[in-house]
């Protein structure tokens, strides 16, 4: 198991070494979803942006040397001053912002979790959440109240998923990969049962206008995420009968369980075989623990 972590973790590590010299072309895009709020693609996890009279609440930072880029495309939107900015987890995709932010004065919040692995991790002091939670925190910011739900052991062990209220609108981080793979951090504390309790409480706290801005993939809505929770839960059924008679992984690799979701699912960050690796090995724990 910390093999196939070891080999993920160098999966991101070559990914941010392919792109490390192409700052330059890479483009944030900011994308409406309401009324002064909006979603902003560019490289790494999907960021959040609420605008109004309180200033800018910020969710996620992407990558470091994309600081500058990403504060430009903020400014199209409004001038004020980001008044808080929140981290969905502790991965450098969405993260990695954190300290050139917290030098301009930015102040960060996050799970307890986040603000542990950040610390432990070596994050300088301008990169640490100055405010973290255990489990529900509200911001009244801007005319809203922006609630922020942990779940445990999801994507990884500090998850948290930011509500608009009064926007109808959704923040999931990576607990919600769309249209792709999603990574199951083990080692960060995650889990795939974790992951699955986490999209379907969250199916069960939204309605069908409600607007869903993932970690990675297009912005979409209930519809979308069911799809994403049917597919989880057709892809444990399918894994679950093959734990339980024993076969191990290489046995299980040679089936391909999972090839008729590899084509479209299996181009994100997650690989067909890094990822049936990770989530075979987990729910074969699980069952065997």
């Amino acid at each position: 198991m910390k093999i196939l972590i070891l080999a993920c973790v160098s999966i991101l590590t070559l990914n941010i070494s392919a792109i490390s010299q192409d700052w330059d072309n890479i483009k944030i895009t900011p994308i409406k979803v309401h009324d002064n709020l909006y979603m902003m693609t560019g490289e790494g996890g999907n960021i959040g942006v609420s605008i109004g009279e309180d200033g800018i609440f910020l969710i996620d930072d992407q990558y470091a040397p994309l600081t500058e880029k990403i504060l430009a495309a903020i400014g199209t939107l409004s001038k004020d001053a980001i008044k808080f900015a929140f981290n969905t987890h502790y991965h450098g995709d969405h993260t990695g912002g954190n300290e050139n932010l917290g030098k301009q004065g930015v102040d960060f919040v996050a799970h307890d979790n986040v603000y542990k692995r950040l610390n432990e991790g070596g994050s300088a002091k301008e990169a640490l959440p100055i405010i973290s939670f255990n489990d529900q925190l509200t911001f009244h910011l801007n005319g809203l109240h922006i609630n922020t739900r942990h779940y445990r052991n999801a994507h990884t062990d500090g998850d948290s998923i930011v509500y608009f209220n009064g926007k109808n609108t959704i923040h999931m981080g990576d607990i919600f990969f769309n249209g792709s793979y999603p990574y199951v951090d083990v080692e960060g504390g995650g889990s795939w049962k974790g992951l699955i309790v986490a999209v379907q409480s969250t199916l069960n706290n939204i309605d069908d206008n409600t607007k869903v801005i993932p970690g990675h993939g297009s912005l979409t809505d209930k519809e979308g995420l069911k799809i994403y929770y049917n597919v989880l839960k057709d892809i444990e059924g399918i894994l679950t009968p093959l734990a339980l008679s024993g076969l191990s992984l290489n046995d299980v690799k040679k089936l391909k369980p999972l090839e008729k979701y590899d084509g479209d699912y299996g181009k994100g960050f997650m690989d067909p075989n890094s990822f049936i690796s990770i989530v075979y090995e987990d729910i074969y724990r699980n069952i065997n623990q």
